[in-house]
């Protein structure tokens, strides 16, 4: 009825405003003041959705232009610096962003959301931010807000993408990442992610198949090649060091495989396989302390039956493990026969025995004292099937009644050697001893 009033469009200005539709607004405010130029409200308005739209710049030159027709405006001194403060921010979270720190960027397009709450260029900015920082379900949250609004913006797919391809969601990364080529299809970071995420899946499926036909050597070669793809993907290159550890251990290079599987958790500190793997490893190198503390953690955060016997396991060779080890005293396997026993202890007993060290000085003499009593006390044990029963159970042998400090390792000697046939020996002195054949 009245299209020449600049009023009428300032005042459907204003209304669209309070409903949240900044766009359409803008083209009313903007029309108002091409009707006239004078229109201070006018201007105000359009440096305000100009503001809450991202364009900062442009806000400052509307509110400038109403600060010219009317200097004391408080509303629009105060709107002029927010603007400013919004330019600022953009501007530190730009430098930010290229020294990758990503918490300062969030701060500051938290900040400027504040004063531009309909800016999807700043949304998107955080939401990128929050999924190189791990945050997914807050960067997938902004993101499908704005697919809601516009569900062909390239940057709010790219975003989704980029979450579920840090999540090792990588077939599902990629649909995004081809939906956002499609949309903008010279968007540079949906090109790069979308050729690294099927680099990473045809390189990690190519190692798998590897590993499952037993060739371990190419199989370590394509995980330690997918790991070069992109060190950003976090989860996937904790499974890949996973998988190399698993590798690793298969060809016995157990110190690597444990280093793999420490790199997995600094990665994922969740993935309970690479603790698996690495507990078993160190079961395996006889670190059981530390085989200990990785079941420990598996187990706080699974407690199923499997998980409990593995620790319990662990801590009983832990156990084991701070008593003396007979077999290597002996210099015997844990499944060495009774002859093998036999044979080990006349070796070692005659080899340490005091009489053929009687001429070494008081240190060495002492030492293969020592050793003397250490190979007897071993031998006690493991001769006698019911305490190598217990010993191996790790069960502590002092409950039969035994105090392993009282017995006599010269008489386990004589035991074993004397007799027709054997060794018989008699002292010459404190301490000194001759040998004879029977």
């Amino acid at each position: 009825m009245c299209p020449k009033n600049a009023s009428y469009y300032g005042n459907r200005a204003a209304t669209l405003m309070m409903l949240g539709k900044f766009r359409e607004a803008l083209g009313d405010a903007q029309q108002s003041v091409r009707l006239d130029d004078s229109f201070v409200r006018g201007h105000l308005r359009e440096g305000k959705c100009h503001l809450s739209l991202g364009n900062a710049m442009a806000a400052c030159r509307s509110f400038q232009r109403a600060l010219e027709l009317d200097h004391r405006n408080a509303q629009a001194q105060q709107e002029f610096k927010n603007a400013n403060a919004v330019l600022e921010y953009e501007k530190i979270a730009e430098t930010d962003f290229e020294k990758r720190d990503f918490r300062k960027v969030v701060f500051c397009m938290d900040r400027a959301l504040e004063y531009a709450p309909a800016c999807h260029r700043f949304k998107i900015l955080k939401a990128e931010c929050l999924a190189m920082l791990g945050r997914y379900p807050e960067a997938q949250s902004v993101a499908s807000d704005i697919l809601r609004m516009d569900s062909t913006n390239a940057d709010a797919l790219y975003v989704r993408g980029l979450c579920l391809y840090y999540e090792d969601c990588i077939e599902k990364a990629v649909q995004f990442f081809v939906q956002a080529l499609r949309m903008a299809p010279d968007h540079e970071k949906a090109c790069v992610a979308c050729r690294n995420a099927k680099a990473l899946k045809a390189k990690k499926e190519d190692g798998n198949k590897a590993f499952k036909e037993g060739n371990y050597k190419l199989a370590y070669e394509l995980y330690t090649e997918a790991l070069g793809i992109d060190p950003n993907n976090r989860k996937t290159n904790a499974k890949l060091y996973c998988n190399r550890g698993t590798v690793n251990s298969k060809l016995r290079k157990l110190d690597d495989a444990i280093e793999d599987c420490t790199n997995a958790v600094k990665l994922d500190d969740t993935y309970i396989k690479a603790y698996l793997r690495r507990a078993q490893c160190y079961m395996d190198t006889e670190q059981y302390e530390e085989a200990v503390r990785d079941y420990e953690k598996v187990y706080q955060t699974e407690k199923t039956k499997e998980h409990k016997q593995l620790l319990k396991n662990a801590q009983l060779e832990l156990k084991k493990s701070k008593r003396k080890d007979y077999y290597k005293i002996l210099g015997v396997d844990k499944n060495a026969s009774e002859d093998e026993i036999k044979k080990a202890y006349r070796k070692r007993a005659l080899m340490h025995h005091p009489d053929r060290h009687s001429g070494a000085s008081a240190e060495v003499q002492k030492e293969e004292e020592k050793k003397f009593k250490e190979v007897g006390e071993a031998f006690t044990i493991l001769s006698d099937p019911k305490k190598k029963t217990r010993y191996d159970s790790g069960q502590d042998l002092d409950e039969e009644g035994m105090n392993m400090g009282d017995f006599d390792a010269n008489n386990i000697f004589k035991a074993f050697f004397g007799g027709p046939g054997g060794f018989s020996f008699e002292a010459s002195g404190p301490g000194n001893f001759f040998f004879q054949f029977g």
